[in-house]
């Protein structure tokens, strides 16, 4: 969330974000001396773990597909692209198991 004040933004950091930015600004951090060979390597893992290379056939109701694509829509992405991102982040991680 930004908020304009006096010509200059504000955002809103979460505890993790706010920790970066302490870290930063302490002068923590040290630039990577091969910088290219880096960046090639993190567009290749970037590549890597995006890649759809595997295809999946599943039936849902009615009810839930209208609600997934109205969500879909609310973010403007195709209803298909968004189930699969919403896989992933459960995939990754960043949802709590539902029991």
């Amino acid at each position: 969330m930004m908020k304009k004040k006096r010509n200059v933004f504000e955002v809103k950091l979460d505890a993790e974000e706010q920790e970066l930015l302490d870290s930063i600004e302490r002068d923590e951090w040290e630039s990577v001396k091969n910088i290219e060979e880096e960046r090639a390597f993190s567009k290749a893992a970037a590549a890597n773990s995006l890649r759809k290379d595997e295809r999946v056939t599943l039936r849902l109701s009615s009810g839930d597909l209208r609600r997934l694509k109205q969500k879909a829509a609310y973010k403007g992405l195709p209803y298909q692209t968004f189930i699969a991102s919403v896989l992933h982040e459960y995939a990754a991680g960043h949802f709590s198991e539902v029991v």
